[in-house]
């Protein structure tokens, strides 16, 4: 862009986890400016206004698109509306962020890309966790290659409760149980193993929890063409829970239990020797840092569209395969993951 500013809007103010505020925050620390919203609800808008004076508030998002003071938009929706809303928004003319995930199917994660390449925008997702701590720390230990080649993942999030009442248990909005933190995951593991995949197996259930639509625990394994493997588990059906991460690599090993507890094993001249590394501070708001410099310096950007694609494929192929009871092999399954073709 030949301006070295940029505007910003949020499509989506509602009340949970304040996230709205939460972006409008973080792209101002980043250097933008935040100028505008947009929730069907006016009370959000009238939060929004209290929150932020200055900005202007739309109640229908074809005044925020027709707003030439508005160069990128993020959506904070639910899922099932990012894709139609980030179109629109890029057919528009505006830059997209949409929160994780993407989207709830490769179909949708393609009309995205494709009408981001169309209008020439930037198109990105949210996956602002790439910054966490404790991944960045793990990612850096493989990299050095403390652990040796890692050749298997395990990582699970959930246990055993009701996923209650709203639109995140609901299976048409949400996308299911493992598009939400397994999207984090699968971009998390594709980082630390970017290579093609073989193919996807998935186990899905629905034996508890009838009156919500999600299942009720999930399963996918991913078999790379290397012979490596990852297993994520999300579930609301695990009574014993497994640790976050458990990373094995051809001398040593990695086990993250909970949040704040790193354990990494390494083989010793045939000793096995244990240390448990500081987690640094997590640092989400350096996505917004690179989607600035991205569009007012071309930098590289980080989260790339074709990517965050990539991991909507492994979740459609892992429900698909629990379904024919076949492994499948997932879109994109050969894409360079460093460089998203």
């Amino acid at each position: 862009m030949e301006s070295t500013t940029i505007r910003t809007a949020v499509v989506g103010y509602g009340g949970a986890f304040n996230m709205g505020r939460q972006h409008a925050n973080e792209m101002r620390a980043a250097g933008m400016d935040f100028v505008a919203a947009c929730d069907l609800d006016p009370a959000r808008m009238d939060q929004a206004k209290a929150d932020f004076p200055e900005i202007r508030t739309y109640t229908e998002i074809e005044g925020l698109l027709a707003d030439d003071g508005v160069d990128l938009v993020t959506i904070i929706l639910p899922h099932n509306l990012h894709a139609p809303v980030a179109v629109q928004a890029l057919d528009a003319g505006k830059h997209v962020v949409t929160e994780k995930p993407m989207c709830t199917s490769v179909a949708e994660a393609d009309a995205m890309v494709d009408a981001a390449n169309r209008a020439g925008r930037m198109l990105s997702v949210y996956h602002n966790r790439r910054w966490d701590g404790d991944f960045t720390l793990i990612k850096g230990l493989i990299d050095d290659g403390t652990i040796g080649e890692v050749f298997h993942i395990e990582a699970a999030m959930g246990g055993l409760s009701d996923p209650g009442a709203w639109w995140r248990s609901d299976k048409s909005i949400s996308g299911g149980a493992l598009l939400d933190w397994g999207a984090h995951i699968i971009d998390w593991a594709q980082a630390m193993i970017p290579e093609p995949i073989a193919g996807v197996d998935g186990y899905f259930h629905k034996r508890r929890w009838h009156e919500r639509s999600n299942e009720d625990h999930t399963e996918a394994i991913v078999r790379f063409k290397s012979g490596k493997t990852l297993q994520v588990e999300i579930s609301s059906l695990a009574a014993v829970g497994k640790p976050r991460w458990r990373i094995l690599g051809t001398h040593g090993a990695i086990v993250l239990s909970g949040w704040d507890t790193l354990e990494v094993t390494i083989d010793h001249k045939g000793h096995l020797a244990k240390f448990s590394p500081k987690i640094p501070p997590s640092e989400g708001h350096r996505f917004y840092e690179n989607v600035f410099a991205h569009l007012t310096s071309g930098e590289e950007l980080v989260v790339k569209p074709e990517q965050a694609r990539r991991t909507i494929a492994i979740c459609e192929a892992a429900e698909r395969s629990s379904e024919t009871q076949k492994t499948v092999v997932p879109a994109y399954a050969e894409l360079d993951w460093r460089t998203g073709k």
